[in-house]
């Protein structure tokens, strides 16, 4: 593993306003509380609930959204836009929406470290970067074993500074996220030492390794496995500081139905996951919620298929979501966890 600091490319804080796509007023929140939209699988799941509340869309015109993280010092929500190149940028203050920057290198998933910096995904240049208070950019981890990674996915930071992210394939299988490429690592997770940047392997036995979050205590580490048939999250228990850090007693969380598809989530200060989701039927698409028992208690349904979520607002409890073309939010009455 190396560092490497270079000027950012393109336009970190660009200001370039977008209009929405016409298709914006194809759709419209419900006209009545509480909103339709957000279903009670399991009576448990009214306590998250907030009856005044309903689904918004604040933007579409992407290709496909994905990574949203949230800025609450710049009020304001940083998402990618893998096929586009490009990664927007909405501002809770005036509802508008710019590039943060493009090209991208066709990022994917986005986390904020315990310092505030961006950390991002990258399938292009198939490595995991830190932004820079002074918009330099910093090569976290781009190799392992001399070898390239794959096309990293999903990244979290850890309480002692530690990146954790995903590397599955997705970004080289062709040309619409990334470019094609031959894979010459398995499709690990990985653990960057937040002190010496020291690169491990954490586990090699999750098939394709997606999404990716910790248990409130960080005791537990979830992650979706796209190359389970049917899909998949996985559980891990935590153990050990620092470099002697350990994953152990890997399980099936949750099982999905045939053709259901989670994607990326993050987890509330509960320890339930919300994680986004393609229903595989004629089901809407949207976002699951999976309390820590493994028992699914709630859903939002949404237009498209929502691709990630972030917790955001002044109180982390405005529920970010990603989705294909769009970004939707709604208030939910619960806080996200630190780190994600």
């Amino acid at each position: 593993m190396h560092l490497q600091r270079r000027a950012i490319l393109g336009a970190a804080s660009g200001a370039i306003a977008l209009a929405a796509a016409p298709a914006f007023a194809q759709w419209r929140p419900s006209d009545r509380y509480p909103d339709p939209a957000i279903k009670i699988l399991d009576p448990s799941f009214n306590r998250y609930r907030l009856a005044l509340a309903s689904v918004e869309r604040l933007y579409t015109g992407a290709r496909w959204s994905e990574g949203p993280v949230w800025f609450g010092d710049q009020r304001c929500l940083v998402w990618s836009d893998i096929p586009n190149n490009r990664m927007l940028r909405w501002h809770e203050t005036t509802g508008r929406t710019d590039v943060f920057r493009a090209p991208s290198n066709n990022s994917n998933g986005n986390t904020r470290d315990r310092q505030g910096r961006l950390i991002t995904c990258e399938h292009l240049m198939r490595r995991v970067t830190r932004t820079e208070p002074d918009g330099a950019i910093t090569v976290i981890a781009d190799r392992f074993d001399g070898k390239p990674l794959n096309s990293p996915n999903d990244v979290v930071v850890k309480r002692d500074g530690s990146i954790w992210f995903t590397d599955p394939p997705f970004g080289i299988l062709g040309f619409y996220e990334g470019e094609m490429a031959t894979s010459e690592l398995p499709t690990n997770i990985y653990r960057v030492d937040g002190q010496t940047g020291a690169i491990q392997v954490m586990t090699g036995d999750v098939n394709r390794p997606n999404g990716l979050a910790f248990s409130p205590d960080e005791r537990i580490l979830y992650a979706s496995e796209s190359g389970a048939n049917p899909r998949t999250i996985r559980a891990f228990d935590v153990s050990g500081d620092g470099a002697q850090t350990r994953l152990g007693n890997g399980r099936v969380f949750f099982r999905c139905e045939e053709g259901q598809v989670p994607d990326g989530f993050r987890v509330d200060v509960d320890g339930n996951i919300w994680t986004s989701w393609a229903s595989g039927s004629d089901d809407p698409d949207g976002v699951r919620i999976i309390n820590p028992a493994g028992t699914a208690i709630g859903f939002i349904a949404l237009p498209e298929r929502c691709g990630n979520v972030a917790f955001g607002g002044r109180h982390r409890n405005r529920l970010f979501m990603a989705a294909s073309h769009s970004l939707f939010s709604v208030y939910v009455n619960t806080q996200g966890a630190p780190g994600g």
